[in-house]
């Protein structure tokens, strides 16, 4: 049993630990003027921590203890971490070819480098969340889009690994227009690794199954139960809170809600009209090549996928 001290440590410390504290590691590493390969490790082993923290407060302090039991889902979400992590990796490489190719035009004075690497970082943060933000709501209105971000609410439940689930060509969509425009900006390299972070750590903790405390901030960050709404299965409720860090974009859009117009269960997650969604990576990676939105209660899209709902319907 869990004393009521770790309870407490996890209800008001995971929500600082997890967004300063790694965040501000991640910052000291990659500010400190050593070498690239010292770097990769350092933000490598910051990841693993924010993966390993919120494993162990899941099991501390859950919101729901169902979302902590297996489904058949952990290693296709590694799959998706790597994928994910490793198109991060890729985006940041090529930030410089970008200057490069709009050193005389775009490039030109727009970013501010003049500011301390932690005020561009804020302004970075800020500008992204918007750009995805709204990137986020638009995946929701038009079916192409659908049908990749679909692969994201495909999940059962909710818990760390899930924020880093993303068809490939969806977060590449992501990276072009949510990310690209801050580093044709100009947007240096340091900066662009530490948003890459902050973005992984904030998506980890938007998806954690951790009943952490936010206080006053409840209705101003887009985590916990705000973020629940968004993924439950009741048609279209879940079209709100499309925010990643700030409530403020969706305040503008008309899409914030606060509460649920009922109580969330641990059984309200996935997509309605696909509730026997494909569990291997494979099969989520063509998953959007089958799948059409809007036309009912579809069944598993492949052999593998009705196999495997088979045998869990006989479990």
């Amino acid at each position: 049993m869990t004393s009521g001290f770790a309870r407490a440590v996890v209800r008001y410390g995971y929500f600082p630990f997890m967004f300063f504290g790694l965040n501000g590691a991640a910052y000291y590493v990659v500010t400190n003027g050593y070498s690239p390969l010292w770097i990769a490790a350092g933000i490598a082993i910051l990841l693993l921590t924010a993966i390993g923290t919120a494993f162990a407060a899941e099991r501390i302090l859950p919101w729901y203890a169902e979302w902590n039991e297996p489904n058949g889902d952990e290693h296709t979400n590694i799959i998706h971490a790597i994928v994910y992590e490793w198109q991060n990796l890729n985006g940041i490489l090529t930030i410089p070819l970008l200057g490069w190719l709009f050193s005389g035009g775009l490039n030109a004075g727009i970013w501010p480098k003049e500011w301390p690497i932690w005020g561009q970082l804020i302004l970075a943060v800020v500008l992204a969340d918007f750009a995805l933000m709204f990137l986020h709501f638009l995946s929701h209105r038009y079916a192409f889009l659908w049908r990749l971000h679909a692969v994201h609410h495909g999940v059962s439940r909710l818990y760390g690994f899930n924020g880093l689930v993303r068809h490939p060509l969806h977060q590449i969509i992501d990276m072009v227009l949510g990310t690209a425009p801050l580093a044709i900006a100009g947007m240096p390299v340091q900066v662009a690794l530490l948003l890459g972070f902050a973005i992984s750590v904030q998506l980890i903790i938007q998806h954690s199954n951790v009943a952490y405390a936010l206080g006053p901030f409840r209705n101003h960050l887009s985590i916990g139960q705000i973020h629940h709404l968004h993924h439950v299965n009741w048609g279209k409720e879940g079209d709100c809170n499309f925010g990643l860090f700030l409530t403020i974009w969706d305040r503008m859009l008309g899409t914030f809600q606060a509460e649920p117009p009922r109580p969330i269960t641990a059984g309200d997650m996935c997509i309605d009209e696909v509730p026997q969604f494909p569990k291997g990576y494979v099969e989520q990676l063509v998953f959007p090549i089958h799948y059409k939105p809007g036309q009912g209660v579809q069944q598993p899209l492949t052999a593998a996928a009705r196999a495997r709902a088979a045998q869990d319907a006989a479990e």
